[in-house]
């Protein structure tokens, strides 16, 4: 028999965010228990900057290039391998998804996809190698339309009216009490929100097992993504008046200005509005319209959405405990993908390869019946893309060839060296690609030319509905011709506000970091078609 795994995640999720890794507002009690007992990873980084290529690449255990969901939008095959399945198959594992899946786009209103047809066609399964799958995304609906198991359940048994408090996701609505973009006072009963709902049904699928059952069940909570709208009657927890702007603020507009004109053109761009942030954000969403009020307030919204998760984790963990397995699961918590969050000025994700987005919260806390020593912290670079070959290490099972990481070190002295991150634009209007390695020490990105104009597939969605006009959907105002690029001492400069890329002293660097880069690429690309906007 293996060990049982709790898979945790989270939703744009910053490294900051615990007290384990320095975060002094958000109380996190449960996961800082996990990173005392087990080992906490340093630095940890995702594959990609966005949902589904980053949570594709978690099933897979392989790179974005490898599965080719390069982008949101682009479906996950049906044939992909996936972990749960291969522990049902081959090491009799019972396996469960409960919360946010989206391996396949959610823009998707004839329901083309099962993420999204299962709960209106009353299934829960089985999903991807998950036998159970209940699902949920950041709003319960979509007019009237319930999305996914969490609308239908919230609609049915408490009405219509109880979706009314989300703030629309992706429209930046101003709400609130300052007007941030998509940020609201939502009324809806804290036992009726989707991080109590998804550690409800979690713990519902754990009570349905038998007591000798090896299980892997994945935890996903839609939060603290945006929409800002946890319930009103948490605001206590945190009161945006009483925060400072962020550290990796710049401090004033002036001083935006000088960072963002460090970077590449995009940086400083999307700052003066003359580059919109269409792929990590809302289209309407403009950052010299969030005054650092609005950004106060977002910080608060995350602070409240970050404590409930870590309650709702220590429930499902005295479930387990309760149960009589707590000495036989292995905890693991972590996100796909970070959040600006006030950085540089700016809000929401995309194109931005920095701490801010790329670097993760990730914990492990092995069952203590496995032996291991814990208090431990690991600096060497360990990524996404490593969870699934842990989960076979866990189980007792072979890693399949398909699976491109390793399983995470235990303990300091791996000699691990690097670990890569990749951008895609989904929109062929924007072509944009960026290549980035994590080395001693070192964040290097590569700008690849851009590809401004090519068809990808998401402009024949714009053709046929109409969307944007038709044609290939907006389009960048920023080209780049393969020559530019970042370079950041992540010690030094740990808000990567200095771009060393063109600094002469470093260019010998620069030049073996590249080269390393796509030396360590797999060569192999594949190339699927962009389906929907999201």
């Amino acid at each position: 028999m293996g060990r049982k795994i709790l898979f945790v995640t989270t939703d744009q999720q910053r490294y900051d965010s615990l007290g384990c890794n320095g975060g002094s507002i958000a109380r996190t009690p449960t996961v800082d228990a996990l990173a005392r007992a087990g080992v906490n990873y340093r630095r940890a980084y995702n594959q990609n900057t966005v949902c589904m290529p980053a949570r594709s690449t978690m099933l897979t255990g392989q790179y974005v290039r490898t599965h080719g969901v390069v982008a949101n939008g682009v479906p996950l095959p049906a044939d992909a391998p996936s972990v749960a399945e291969y522990l049902r198959d081959t090491a009799g594992y019972h396996t469960a998804l409960v919360g946010k899946a989206h391996f396949e786009p959610g823009f998707d209103l004839k329901l083309q996809w099962p993420e999204n047809s299962m709960a209106a066609n009353g299934l829960t399964g089985p999903y991807r190698g998950f036998e159970h799958a209940e699902l949920a995304v950041h709003v319960p609906a979509f007019g009237k339309r319930a999305l996914q198991h969490y609308g239908r359940w919230l609609i049915d048994n408490h009405g219509i009216e109880a979706t009314k408090g989300f703030s629309p996701l992706l429209a930046a609505e101003p709400g609130g009490e300052t007007g941030a973009p998509e940020t609201r006072l939502n009324p809806i009963p804290r036992e009726w929100y989707h991080t109590d709902w998804v550690a409800d049904r979690t713990i519902a699928y754990l009570d349905s097992l038998p007591d000798d059952a090896d299980w892997f069940v994945w935890m996903s909570f839609p939060d603290p993504h945006h929409p800002w709208d946890p319930p009103a009657s948490e605001q206590h927890r945190c009161n945006w008046r009483d925060l400072d702007l962020p550290p990796g603020h710049p401090g004033s507009k002036d001083e935006v200005e000088r960072v963002l004109a460090q970077k590449p053109a995009h940086w400083l761009g999307v700052w003066e509005g003359t580059f919109v942030n269409t792929e990590g954000g809302p289209g309407t969403y403009r950052p010299q319209n969030v005054t650092d009020d609005n950004i106060r307030e977002i910080n608060a919204m995350t602070h409240i959405m970050n404590e409930l998760i870590d309650d709702a984790c220590g429930r499902v963990l005295r479930r387990v405990e309760a149960r009589g397995w707590d000495a036989d699961t292995d905890v693991f918590f972590t996100t796909d993908h970070g959040e600006l969050q006030g950085d540089y000025g700016l809000i929401f994700k995309g194109p931005f390869h920095t701490d801010s987005l790329m670097r993760l919260p990730m914990v492990w806390r092995p069952a203590p019946a496995a032996g291991v020593a814990g208090g431990k912290e690991i600096s060497e670079p360990v990524g996404q893309l490593d969870l699934a070959p842990t989960f076979c290490e866990i189980a007792g099972v072979p890693q399949p060839d398909w699976m491109q990481g390793a399983p995470l070190p235990t303990a300091p002295g791996s000699g691990r060296e690097r670990v890569l991150c990749e951008w895609d634009s989904q929109f062929p209007g924007y072509g944009m690609h960026l290549r980035t390695i994590y080395r001693d020490g070192w964040l290097c990105t590569a700008y690849e030319p851009s590809t401004v104009g090519d068809p990808n597939g998401l402009e024949e969605f714009f053709a046929a509905t109409g969307m944007f006009g038709g044609g290939i959907g907006p389009v960048s105002s920023v080209a780049y011709e393969g020559t530019e690029g970042e370079l950041y001492d992540v010690e030094g400069d740990p808000h990567q506000w200095e771009n060393r890329w063109d600094d002469p002293e470093c260019k010998a660097l620069r030049e073996d970091l590249v080269a390393d880069l796509y030396e360590s690429l797999p060569r192999e690309r594949k190339v699927l078609k962009v389906e929907r906007p999201a």
